[in-house]
């Protein structure tokens, strides 16, 4: 599971890299929605379920982040 934690090398291509005052829900490539489903779907699949554990509470833990710094559950693009 700690392995999933790869999951932030997208902060790579943000600039800059880290912004303590950005959420990376919805911000970062592989933080937004349709990855974060990707990551539920892989709850269904014994093979994989670790990972999709890990995946989910990596972005638990993000979105969580998100809201108590910001307010926020997920960045919007406005």
């Amino acid at each position: 599971m700690m392995l999933t934690m790869v999951v932030d090398i997208d902060h790579v291509v943000a600039d800059p890299i880290y912004d303590p005052n950005r959420c990376s829900i919805g911000f970062h490539p592989f933080h937004k929605l349709y990855f974060i489903l990707l990551y539920g779907v892989l709850l269904f699949f014994k093979r994989v379920r670790w990972i999709g554990v890990g995946l989910m509470v990596h972005m638990l833990l993000d979105s969580i982040d998100c809201y108590q710094n910001m307010g926020i559950w997920w960045h919007s693009a406005v």
